[in-house]
């Protein structure tokens, strides 16, 4: 083996085991989506809290706070939805497959989950969980307002929920609209 034979084997096996390192460093997600579950467990019960709040105080509710506590039973599930597919999505588009065996309980929607798609669905749940914030400030304010015409700062508070929300269904369209642009060999 000649001098310049061996540096390039040395060369190739450091530019190997530096391209191991790298590929191997997805790993440091993965606590990161560990901490998700947890944080989705919180939440979970914080679910819970809400709906015992519900229904002790259910028989002198008006109809807006029942409303209210609905909406934030969906809003909860909502983000608890977006935590599901961000942790299960970015695991295996990022990390690694998930070996499901037998179960039948695989969502469909792993079979064609890439970085774009799972970029999509985030924006489509986050103006998802942005309409129902709308909503909720909306039914808050005009059911505490009543008669009354709404004072400048809550007009405030909707004009913005409604700009943010305005915002993230854009970023939704133009997301969708990347996504199917890269799909198509004819754009």
């Amino acid at each position: 083996m000649t001098n310049g034979t061996k540096k390039e084997g040395i060369a190739q096996k450091l530019e190997h085991g530096l391209e191991y390192f790298i590929f191997a460093s997805r790993w440091v997600q993965a606590p990161i989506y560990i901490a998700l579950i947890f944080a989705a467990i919180a939440y979970a019960w914080k679910s819970v809290q809400e709906l015992l709040h519900l229904l002790h105080d259910f028989a002198a509710a008006t109809e807006s706070s029942i409303m209210l506590g609905i909406l934030s039973l969906v809003d909860i599930s909502m983000v608890a939805n977006l935590v599901n597919m961000v942790v299960v999505g970015g695991y295996v588009t990022f990390v690694s497959r998930i070996d499901f065996g037998d179960n039948g309980d695989r969502p469909d929607w792993l079979d064609h989950i890439n970085a774009n798609t799972l970029k999509v669905k985030l924006a489509g749940s986050l103006a998802s969980i942005s309409a129902i914030h709308l909503l909720k400030s909306f039914i808050d304010i005009t059911a505490a307002a009543g008669d009354k015409p709404l004072t400048p700062a809550h007009e405030k508070v909707i004009m913005w929920q409604a700009i943010i929300h305005g915002v993230f269904l854009a970023s939704m369209i133009l997301f969708a609209w990347g996504e199917k642009m890269q799909r198509h060999d004819d754009h």
